[in-house]
């Protein structure tokens, strides 16, 4: 089936300007993303959760974007008269000048690329956290003379801990060391 549209110049300018605020707003989530993982390797806590913070606003901020992207849709939806979700990028770019229309698959290539990036260093950012909470876990339990959660064979049960000899008010042990 082949589509007749008429350009509509208008819907090229929108298009490139909001591609073009899609790429600034993922450049920046991707710059709030790899600051996270610096802090979460030196262990800058406050750092962390500040830029947790300005991540979680900017990932609204991108909730937006996508309102706007859909209005995009179906706007170029009605001109081709197909519904908004089936309208693909090729066809997009059929409506838009033929400069308009490169310079928007271009774009549309780095957005990709750039999400894709951001995803990857999430991903590390999460198993990072998960590492330095895991170790937190840990100590936590060794300072508070909890047994090792582990590995048990089905239907085994676990050893009860060592009754903790009485300690003077106020005292913590945080290491029993033997030579």
């Amino acid at each position: 089936m082949t589509l007749l549209a008429v350009r509509d110049e208008a819907l090229g300018r929108d298009t490139l300007a909001h591609l073009e605020a899609q790429l600034a707003s993922a450049r920046f989530l991707l710059d709030l993303i790899l600051q996270q993982g610096r802090a979460i390797r030196a262990r800058d806590v406050d750092t962390v959760l500040r830029l947790l913070a300005q991540i979680q606003a900017e990932v609204e901020r991108r909730t937006h974007l996508e309102a706007a992207r859909t209005d995009l849709l179906t706007r170029a939806g009605q001109t081709l008269g197909l519904p908004a979700g089936s309208v693909t990028l090729k066809q997009l770019t059929a409506l838009m000048a033929p400069a308009d229309a490169q310079v928007a698959l271009d774009r549309s290539a780095q957005l990709t690329g750039l999400l894709g990036e951001v995803a990857r260093e999430h991903g590390v950012n999460r198993a990072l956290m998960r590492q330095e909470l895991t170790f937190l876990s840990h100590l936590t339990r060794l300072i508070g003379g909890e047994p090792e959660g582990g590995y048990r064979p089905p239907g085994a049960t676990a050893a009860p801990a060592p009754a903790a000899p009485p300690r003077p008010a106020g005292a913590h042990r945080l290491l029993d060391l033997k030579a």
